[in-house]
């Protein structure tokens, strides 16, 4: 994308093109122990696992749960007309099932209703990983209860905010926290191996469904989404290993739990791996049941991932080559920075013919931010934004499927087991005094999104 493509503001796209910004729940809210809330498996893997690099935990986050009015706010201010977030399901449900908390259940009337009042749309996340910690005893993700439990937590959401709230999103990038958390044990609930991954995987399939369903069912004129983590994946060379990797890649990371959804079942291509994913979960069977017609996709990109045959990784036989290697732009926490790779990963999502609409529900930028001063001149993260603004407008003009674009985050945060050092927020938080302060790229916002 060349400066002279460049947009100036949101003028450039279409009037009811939906401008917004993301958060989740276990990242701003803190306040982890107090009115009625139970512990989430994040609470607990913080403290007890040691892989969170700045040795952080959630207690208190952004206390986003006192100082939600004040941060709508900014949302408000900075010029969103959307708020996403997501509902802790331990903070309404404190072990998982049976006693509703009713203090947490009149936490998110108010958040909600403050945000219609400021005239904030809200888009409520069901999922946003923090399963309650009771339930995880249980066997989580990988138990065969789960569907049954989440489908309790969605219809108790559903009839408390549903005549309210008509925009939703079931599941938070499934296969990132079953990857990270049931295979590669980095992220809670800190499991390990394809014993654990696979359950998972399929129970979240059929969970995410059965949510559509049940929303479907209970809220009237719903308009109903679930979010992916998509990258798109280029080989390193144009060797057949390397292509072979490539694709391996990329039925793990984007295919994995899109095709599924759409009704094609779980993507194999002649992958080993999914052939023992069907085998074991006997996945075929139930085909129609991992299906639901969501009226939009949320497509969440980051980075794009060069990938090259390795015959020392098992299984897939790909190995990441990282950008640094590659001589790339790259954010500061090493991810590639290419705008051409989120117009393609988008392209390629909006390719498939049952995909009705969709959103960019996540999408953003972390640097090394300084407070100077009382000022962060944060220019590396408004000219991500720039590029990627840019390529979407490109998109926005060709892809009649493409609807809206929500930016992550809001405020600096917990970003999992990064802790509070990887700062993607267009404010910056000081997190001993709470002190928030909105950078530049919040006032690029502002100017942008001005009409």
């Amino acid at each position: 994308m060349t400066s002279s493509n460049k947009i100036i503001s949101a003028k450039d796209f279409s009037e009811d093109f939906i401008w917004g910004v993301a958060t989740s729940a276990p990242q701003i809210e803190g306040a982890y122990n107090v009115d009625g809330r139970g512990l989430s498996t994040w609470d607990v893997f913080a403290k007890r696992s040691g892989k969170i690099k700045d040795k952080s935990n959630l207690n208190h986050a952004c206390n986003f749960y006192y100082r939600y009015k004040d941060d709508l706010l900014i949302a408000k201010g900075l010029g969103f007309k959307v708020f996403r977030f997501s509902i802790s399901w331990s903070r309404i449900l404190p072990d998982g099932t049976g006693k509703v908390n009713q203090a947490g259940i009149k936490f998110y009337h108010n958040l909600i209703d403050e945000c219609l009042q400021l005239g904030l749309t809200p888009y409520v996340t069901l999922f946003h990983w923090d399963l309650p910690y009771t339930l995880q005893k249980e066997g989580g993700w990988t138990s065969h209860f789960i569907v049954k439990w989440f489908s309790k937590f969605v219809k108790l959401c559903c009839k408390e905010y549903g005549n309210k709230v008509k925009n939703w999103m079931v599941i938070n990038e499934p296969m990132s926290f079953t990857a990270l958390g049931y295979m590669l044990g980095i992220h809670a609930p800190g499991k390990k191996g394809l014993n654990n991954f696979f359950p998972a995987v399929f129970n979240t399939a059929m969970a995410q469904a059965e949510g559509g369903r049940i929303i479907r069912d209970i809220v009237d004129n719903a308009n109903i989404g679930t979010t992916f983590s998509c990258s798109e994946i280029k080989p390193y060379t144009n060797s057949e290993l390397d292509i072979a990797a490539a694709n391996k890649m990329d039925i793990l990371i984007n295919r994995l739990f899109i095709e599924p959804t759409l009704g094609l079942g779980f993507p194999n291509d002649g992958f080993a791996l999914m052939d023992k994913l069907n085998f074991t979960t006997k996945a075929w069977r139930y085909i129609e049941k991992m299906q639901f017609d969501f009226d939009f996709i949320g497509v969440q990109n980051y980075f794009p991932i060069t990938v090259k045959h390795s015959s020392i990784i098992p299984i897939i036989n790909a190995m990441e080559v990282k950008p640094s290697k590659r001589k790339v732009p790259q954010n500061g926490l090493g991810w590639e920075i290419n705008a051409d790779s989120f117009y393609n990963i988008i392209r390629k999502i909006a390719a498939y013919h049952n995909v009705k609409n969709i959103i960019v529900t996540e999408n953003g930028a972390c640097f090394n931010d300084k407070i100077v001063n009382g000022v962060v001149n944060d220019t590396e993260r408004i000219n991500y934004f720039n590029t990627h603004l840019t390529a979407l407008h490109k998109l926005h003009k060709e892809e009649p499927k493409l609807k809206g674009y929500f930016a992550w985050t809001l405020l600096d945060n917990f970003e999992w087991s990064e802790g509070y050092k990887a700062r993607f927020g267009l404010v910056y938080v000081d997190f001993i005094t709470q002190l928030r302060t909105i950078k530049q790229s919040g006032y690029w916002w502002r100017d942008f999104l001005k009409k």
